[in-house]
């Protein structure tokens, strides 16, 4: 009978009772749950994640019924954490849910795509050409070119082989190699820790052909600047299960619930356990709810907070009272009891550089670097001393680079301030800069230059007499905190509006002076009771803005003044996305080829896109807006691409291309004259002859020519200044509304070199691999299929946990789709079978800038001179860039790609400044693999032809994830310091942790010095753990945590010290106005925050989150701007600027906070977008209004912790200092006519 049936009969139906009448048995028909049963019914279960760096790492259990992944859910079986801890599971969200709808939609990339347009000249330049010659015959012709770059986003991609897309693509990259350099092809990924060998697989591919891969953490202004400048390390941070062990949590900018869903039971639980928490974001977010206080902080102004909580901190806790436990951690690891000298200006005085040992008579008996070695006095011996640890004592010599109390072997305690045996009171000039606000910010009115007093004392130098103050004098006057001492604008109490009050900062950034109050007390008063247990959960909120370093530093001072950095339950946790890629030193050799060439070209990509998009030509801030009025003497003048040349010529940063010549030829044209490359460089730079790239990046020769986008939404998410991409990068329609310096006559750079005619459509090809068709996807010419995250084999890690865990592929790559992996390897093979065209064995020239972590970070100790303007000689790796030589086998790409390069065992491994042999790792490595067998250079070799192997090259070489390679890198680094560190790591040296392994369950990495905390069954990881407890240096020029920054340029743009900068006016609102419709146009503060609706920062096209959203862009808005635009909930609104303009729905919120709206990122212009009123396209996206400002002191180098890595120290996108005008449209095209229909005019 039916189901039906059986209902319709249910009273004459047969039934048996059971279990004293407790049970029934019936004979209903049943088959109606067959349904029901065969959806949840499957054929396996595999474990995999998410690549999509949104820190939660989360293990997922697929599900996969007949070949097809059906749903997944959370696995439940990490490693757990130790009793008395909560467990890291269950970890997963709702978002990471629906993910598996994208494998099977209708956005899916099935098969390899390409611009119809270059197919067709392609093919029939292929019918009487070979590859290399056929792909030259296009670009020499300019209406061939331009025939399908201007039609970059505007449709028209077709299905084509792979077959025949690689050998385009192959064709395209030897043409280029041969005709500009290998230099002009780029690569753009990110976050390679949520998927490492889909990372590795295109940077390994560029790094063999000589090519340029673009960094992402500094671009995607993820990561602060701060970091580095503090610590010498990019933004290490504790694991979230340490967030239990905190008795105070205050979240700063951080929507934990929100964007760490899957680690916020750890806030909860340490909230049961007694926790106190507060919140300080501007709108009321979800984060705030749960928090014992909310501090409203107005957008942009969390530097004055962070210097007011500091007020009171250093006051009650530091001069009022001074807390031994504070006063010991400052002595011991902070740079404050270091001697600053003092220099006259303008009547006063002024901070210059901190003292060296090179300064004093006989270098304090130093012999080696004294020029590198901070001073402090001894109270012990009331000597001048060098203590153990600074940069000094890094290179050179052994033994001494430690933080043991000693200076030459005697123990000493060092002086934390003067008060008491100062030799007079002198007035101290500190830059103000709460005068300058505009935009709506509050503003005071006080003096440029706030002079306070400050004790010092009289030193006898090598030069002569000096007044000398330490850092912790200066930094007690600069909180306007009075030791007794006086001066002006010093605040009296906290109800004195004086820089740095509590009432000060609650007329700049609204927040009560007893909240701030409250809070400050809470936040240290926990810190002294559990010695240092006060943590900051931080976002990347404070690190939009331009002045993004004061916000951090104002947060990092704090922690260090009450002892919180390097202590379980305290410090700061920055989070954003994935940073933390855990085996990093075992991966780099994979994924930048340095297993066969070393150095790789890495270059940062804000500074590439801020030259190759031509925003420069739009600049609109002027170096004297951000100069300090406390500047050392000095030409301070030229513009902001000015000051990146000059950071390019000095070696400072990367530059890509590096010569306007092709370095291929370079190479020939220094053997054909019978001179070493390296010499030929240098002389041809000093006599001009010969051009570094960035003194004219429109030069068609300065082009970068190819680009690959892969794991990335480039154009559709981190692209600041996306219409400015459209226009000059891609030379297809744009947005762009403002005028560039050759078309206003406004001043031009002084140093590099401005056309008249700004370039539009530099590159000659752009690839991007993806599985969904995003904005890049629209605008490129080539797309090719790649697996999605439940497809393909790979490595992922995470900063919120300590576990490796896989990506796995629970089904074959869906349609034609292929793993990351396995493209670019078929790309290598295409190439070497098609490049011997144009290339063999040649030689290029490759200039790398100053590396941290390398003994060449003791470049300029002193002044900053410029070679380029005669100031000083050409000095590879001092005064300008390194030059090295490296042969490229381009024949032999292929082989190299698909094995373990020579170099692991000629030269070994290492990180962060250490090396250790691996040639008992390689040799494992082959036994593991399988050696090569085919005959030719890889011969022997370890094999690595397909993502496992490549995983397991990158588990075996690693030292989080081989015992054995942990404890040799331990040993290094105890060479180092002349301490014994190898215990860290010798309970797991038997430990190897292989791919198998993870697949069966995630595991915990081991211990390891590229790290800065533990690994261990007795405390949670912990950033900064190692520096306080092993007594490691942290690798600055003090060797301590650098409070005081005294590099020249630092000096010269006010920020030696912490102090408080209002948002920057970007002048960007001059459009208000010109385009009228009718409407009235506010101004409002553009802010894009993480969202809610989309796998983190991207994958908002989802079917299921756009379900939970609007379905397409929207806006958030306050009731109050609402109201003054005349704008209701759901209307269609515009908000535009000189950079751009956007069309999207307004959200009406009370949780918005007045004069800012908020744009989630990152919202595709895909998905239901209007054309724009304003520009006639399109309605851009959340980038379209924004654009890139560059920053100097992002740019020194060769200074230390000052000193460029990839992806550590280099200038950043920041956006938030933008303010767009809103209006409601009057009109919503769609645009869904045929492209060759009349246009549609924008309003007038």
């Amino acid at each position: 009978m039916s189901h039906t049936l059986d209902r319709l009969a249910f009273f004459t139906r047969k039934t048996e009772l059971f279990s004293n009448k407790h049970g029934v048995m019936n004979d209903d028909d049943r088959t109606w749950e067959h349904a029901y049963r065969s959806r949840w019914q499957h054929d396996k279960i595999v474990r995999s994640t998410h690549g999509v760096n949104c820190t939660g790492s989360c293990s997922w259990k697929i599900y996969v019924k007949g070949g097809i992944v059906t749903w997944e859910t959370q696995q439940t079986d990490y490693p757990r954490t130790r009793p008395e801890l909560p467990n890291h599971e269950p970890r997963g969200c709702a978002r990471g849910a629906s993910y598996s709808w994208y494998l099977y939609s209708a956005n899916r990339v099935k098969y390899p795509l390409i611009r119809s347009r270059l197919l067709r000249h392609w093919r029939a330049a292929r019918a009487t050409l070979s590859p290399v010659a056929a792909w030259a015959s296009i670009q020499a012709d300019p209406a061939k070119r331009q025939d399908y770059v201007k039609m970059r986003g505007k449709g028209g991609l077709v299905r084509v082989t792979w077959d025949e897309v690689n050998e385009l693509i192959a064709a395209a990259n030897a043409y280029t190699v041969k005709a500009w350099g290998p230099d002009r092809v780029f690569g753009f990924s990110p976050i390679p820790a949520m998927s490492m060998l889909s990372y590795a697989a295109g940077a390994r591919y560029l790094q063999l052909m000589g090519g340029v891969c673009g960094s992402f953490y500094d671009w995607y202004c993820d990561l602060p600047p701060a970091s580095p400048q503090t610590w010498g390390e990019q933004t290490d941070v504790s694991e979230s299960a340490d967030w239990y062990n905190s008795g105070f949590l205050l979240l700063w900018g951080s929507n934990v619930p929100q964007t760490r869903t899957p680690d916020a039971h750890f806030y909860t639980e340490a909230r049961y356990r007694g926790a106190k928490s507060a919140v300080i974001c501007p709108d009321y977010s979800e984060a705030s709810k749960f928090s014992d206080i909310w501090l409203a902080v107005k957008q942009g102004t969390d530097a004055a907070l962070g210097m007011a909580f500091g007020h009171v901190i250093l006051k009650e806790f530091h001069v009022d009272r001074e807390v031994p436990y504070f006063r010991d951690y400052l002595r011991q690891y902070s740079d404050l009891p270091m001697l600053v000298r003092l220099v006259p200006q303008d009547g006063a005085l002024v901070p210059d550089r901190m003292l060296r040992a090179a300064d004093f008579p006989r270098a304090l008996g130093q012999k080696n670097n004294p020029d590198w070695k901070t001073v402090a006095l001894d109270e012990l011996s009331g000597q001048v001393v060098a203590p153990n640890g600074s940069a000094g004592f890094r290179w050179g010599e052994d033994g001494q680079w430690n933080l043991e109390e000693k200076a030459d072997g005697a123990e000493v305690k060092l002086r934390l301030g003067l008060k008491g045996v100062h030799d007079s009171v002198e007035g101290v000039r500190f830059p103000y800069f709460g005068n300058t606000a505009g935009n709506g910010f509050a503003t005071t009115d006080h003096p440029d230059v706030l002079v306070r007093n400050v004790p010092v004392k009289r030193m006898k130098l090598k030069d002569g007499e000096a007044f000398v103050t330490t850092a912790y004098d200066l930094f007690l006057a600069n909180y306007g905190v009075d030791q007794g001492f006086g001066g002006e604008h010093m605040p009296t109490d906290y109800d004195d509006a004086a820089p740095y009050s509590p009432a000060w900062a609650e007329a700049i950034t609204t927040v009560p002076r007893d909240q701030i109050i409250a809070v400050a007390r809470g936040f240290a008063g926990n810190a002294e009771k559990t010695d240092g247990r006060s943590m900051v959960i931080i976002g990347a909120a404070m690190n939009h803005w331009f002045h993004m370093d004061m916000n951090y530093r104002a947060v990092i001072n704090m922690l260090v003044m009450c002892g919180c950095v390097g202590q379980s339950g305290g410090g700061w946790c920055h989070y954003v996305g994935q940073e933390k890629l855990r085996p990093q030193s075992g991966w780099a050799p994979v994924a930048f080829g340095l297993d066969w060439h070393r150095p790789p070209r890495q270059q940062n990509s804000t500074s590439f896109f801020y030259a190759h998009t031509d925003q420069w030509r739009y600049e609109t801030v002027a170096m004297s807006e951000i100069l300090s009025p406390t500047a050392p003497e000095g030409d301070w003048s030229g513009s902001m691409i000015d000051y990146n040349a000059r950071a390019e010529r000095m070696g400072w940063l990367p530059s890509a291309p590096a010569l306007k010549t092709n370095p291929l030829e370079v190479a020939r044209a220094a053997e054909a004259a019978g001179i070493d490359p390296k010499v030929y460089t240098v002389q041809a730079l000093k006599d001009r002859s010969l051009e570094m790239s960035c003194m004219d990046p429109d030069a068609p020769e300065n082009w970068p020519r190819n680009m690959f986008v892969w794991r990335s939404n480039l154009l559709g998410s981190s692209g600041k200044g996306h219409e400015y991409f459209l226009k000059h990068l891609l030379g297809t329609a744009h947005g762009v509304q403002g005028k560039d310096l050759g078309d206003d006559g406004a001043a031009r750079p002084s140093e590099v070199t401005c056309r008249d005619q700004a370039p539009e459509g530099k590159l000659d090809l752009l690839v991007t691999l993806d599985f969904r068709m995003s904005t890049t996807a629209v605008y490129s010419d080539i797309v090719l299929p790649t697996a999605t995250w439940y497809e393909k084999n790979d490595l992922n890690t995470s900063d919120m946990h300590p576990f490796i865990h896989p990506l796995t592929a629970a089904v074959d790559p869906s349609w034609e789709s292929r793993s990351d992996w396995d493209i670019f390897r078929g790309l290598a093979k295409t190439f070497s079978e098609v490049c011997p065209e144009v290339l063999g064995v040649e030689k290029d020239v490759v200039l790398t800038p100053i590396q941290h972590d390398s003994p060449a970070e003791l470049a300029q100790a002193y002044d900053v001179r410029d070679w380029w303007k005669g100031e000083c000689e050409p000095i590879p790796n001092q005064t300008m860039p390194q030059i090295t030589v490296v042969e490229r086998d381009y024949p032999n790409l292929y082989k190299k790609f698909t094995s373990i390069g020579p170099l692991m065992t000629k030269v070994g491994n290492g990180g962060k400044g250490l090396a250790w042999n691996t040639e008992h790792e390689i040799k494992l490595l082959a036994d593991l693999n399988g050696p090569v067998l085919e005959e030719g250079v890889s011969e022997g070799l370890p094999l690595m032809e397909t993502a496992v192997q490549a995983c397991e090259a990158v588990l075996m070489m690693a030292p989080e994830t081989n015992g054995e390679v942990a404890v040799k890198a331990w040993e290094a680094l105890s060479k180092h310091t002349g301490r014994d560190h190898t215990h860290l790591a010798h309970p797991k040296e038997d430990e190897k942790i292989r791919f198998a392994d993870i697949v069966a369950q995630p595991r915990k990495i081991i211990s390891s010095p590229i790290w800065s905390g533990l690994e261990s069954e007795h405390v949670c990881y912990a950033a900064n753990y190692t520096n306080v407890h092993e007594r490691i240096p942290w690798r600055t020029l003090s060797g301590r945590q650098e409070l005081y920054q005294d590099h020249p340029w630092m000096r010269a743009f006010g920020e030696a010290l912490c102090v408080y900068r209002p948002p920057l006016d970007l002048k960007t609102l001059s459009i208000k106005g010109r385009k009228p419709n009718g409407e009235t146009e506010i101004e409002l503060n553009f802010i894009t925050p993480h969202q809610k609706w989309g796998i983190h920062s991207t994958y908002s096209d989802n079917l299921m989150m756009l379900t939970l959203n609007r379905g397409g862009p929207v806006i958030w808005i306050s009731e109050t701007d609402a109201r003054r635009a005349g704008i209701v909930d759901n209307d269609w609104v515009e908000l535009f600027n000189t950079n751009g303009a956007i069309a999207a729905r307004a959200v009406v919120s009370q949780r918005i906070r007045e004069g800012t709206t908020f744009m989630y990122h990152a919202q595709e212009k895909i998905v239901n977008t209007p054309g724009s009123q304003i520009t006639g396209e399109r309605g851009g996206i959340h980038n379209s209004v924004t654009r890139i400002v560059l920053k100097p002191t992002h740019m020194i180098g060769g200074y230390v912790q000052l000193a460029y890595g990839f992806n550590y120290y280099g200038t950043v996108g920041s956006n938030r200092d933008e303010f767009v005008v809103v209006r409601k449209m009057t009109k919503v095209d769609w645009l869904d006519q045929p492209l060759d229909a009349p246009a549609k005019e924008a309003a007038q």
